[in-house]
């Protein structure tokens, strides 16, 4: 029996760091338990929680969304508190947060993004899908983007990221104005100049990584007509392909007949991009057809692909607090079953990682559920088997001394409150708030205490 079970011993204190799926579902695991009784502070940067669910799920998926209602339970829990618009880094250390809990699990996803390498890629008209993902959702990073004014847009990638990117861009206003977006990105939709999308896939159509789901979904948005080369699905039809609801999918926008759309989706397989190109911005596409065996820089008959916007969706890096050790061949931080493993000292007592930070960035939202789990039994095995530090000192007073203004769980639920009268004028269920001082204002707003 260890100190954390004896009579009357305090239960350990676990800080979980990140509000997001990968956090939420670890704050679940270690409450929902009934091994050892535990209290939970959730941190986040932000002074909203749920992450992804709210600045990287498209506004048009509300059903996606939903997932924050599952995970608002945890943060309901009693013995979860929130604290958020605390940055580790910049208000508290790594080792400062072990010298205030008894375990710390890292759950703050990738912060950066892969790039192209191809000349050109710096341009104005080009952008990250993170840049545009987090503008439309309303996250208060994000940089402005005053018009969509070019006619034809180009998406690299061939993940679900790429799918989004490439919906948002099609989608009519008329199915955006009843969702969450702000209302200058609103406006900026309604006077989108974007008529063509064309989709840049590198290899064939049985390598794709985006799922059936948000293919139909892409499928399905209206005054949209499809051009798919038949050609390039040969392979696919003639392979054991392991979603053969994706080949189903796809034959299926290869064999539209066009019909006059208003706005039209090209799906290039076996293409990459080689260079952009313009004066002052991007006007142009180099791309190379790609083939089976080919070298990298494609086949050598390269094509230009007139075009003012360009987004690449071609993945993450996880990018660590500052005091953990990283990996960067395999983009996450080392860990066994998720204990975080440092260079010459093997497992570092007290650390756990969960999410994109332990398995690098892969996997959907559902995944970081069992992966949090697993974390979660490291937590606990290990919390059962030595006596508890059982800190006496709350990080809440580090904070206060420091003038750190952490955002509680009531200055969420306020800034909730405030988001769904924004929208109540134009008959919206709520409008993103999306800059950093009416966030916090909003929070401030509050007297409630913290939990």
């Amino acid at each position: 029996m260890t100190a954390h079970l004896g009579t009357g011993a305090p239960p350990p204190r676990v800080a979980v760091v990140g509000a997001g799926p990968s956090g939420l579902y670890a704050a679940q695991a270690l409450v929902e338990q009934d091994r050892l009784p535990v209290l939970v502070d959730v941190l986040d940067r932000l002074p909203t929680p749920y992450g992804l669910i709210r600045y990287g799920v498209a506004p048009d998926h509300v059903r996606m969304k939903a997932v924050a209602n599952t995970l608002r339970r945890t943060l309901e829990d009693p013995r979860v508190r929130f604290l958020g618009d605390v940055e580790v880094g910049r208000d508290v250390s790594a080792e400062e947060l072990r010298a205030h809990y008894d375990a710390v699990v890292y759950c703050t996803g990738a912060a950066a993004e892969r790039t192209l390498g191809i000349p050109g890629e710096d341009l104005p008209g080009s952008m990250s899908a993170g840049e545009l993902v987090s503008w439309y959702s309303g996250h208060p990073d994000a940089v402005a983007l005053d018009a969509l004014r070019a006619r034809t847009a180009v998406v690299v990638g061939a993940g679900n990221v790429a799918l989004d990117v490439a919906r948002m861009l099609l989608q009519s206003p008329e199915v955006l104005r009843p969702t969450d977006v702000p209302l200058d990105v609103l406006r900026v939709f309604e006077a989108s100049a974007v008529r063509d999308v064309h989709i840049l896939v590198r290899r064939g159509p049985e390598h794709v990584r985006f799922t059936p789901k948000e293919l139909r979904d892409l499928g399905r948005v209206e005054d949209v007509d499809w051009f798919v080369d038949p050609s390039d699905l040969d392979r696919l039809r003639g392979a054991a392909h392991p979603s053969l609801s994706t080949a189903a999918v796809l034959c299926e926008l290869a064999a539209r007949e066009p019909t006059g759309a208003s706005r039209r989706a090209f799906l290039h397989f076996w293409t990459s991009p080689v260079e952009l190109s313009g004066t002052g911005k991007v006007d142009a596409v180099t791309v190379a057809r790609t083939r089976p065996g080919a070298p990298a820089g494609g086949d050598g008959r390269p094509d230009l692909l007139p075009a003012g916007l360009v987004v690449r969706c071609v993945g993450y890096v996880a990018a660590p607090p500052v005091g953990l050790p990283f990996d960067p061949l395999r983009a996450c931080v080392p860990n066994d079953a998720g204990r975080v493993i440092g260079p010459a000292v093997g497992i570092r007592p007290g650390e756990y990682v969960a999410g994109w930070l332990k398995r690098g960035p892969s996997g959907v939202i559902g995944t970081n559920k069992p992966d949090a789990e697993e974390t979660v039994e490291s937590v606990l095995d290990d919390l059962s088997r030595r006596a508890a530090a059982s800190p006496t000192r709350r990080l809440d007073d580090l904070l206060r001394e420091r003038g750190v203004n952490a955002v509680t769980y009531a200055g969420w639920l306020a800034i909730d409150g405030a988001e769904a009268v924004e929208g109540r004028p134009d008959g919206r269920g709520r409008v993103k708030i999306p800059d950093w001082r009416r966030l916090r204002e909003n929070a401030a707003s509050t007297t409630a205490a913290a939990r």
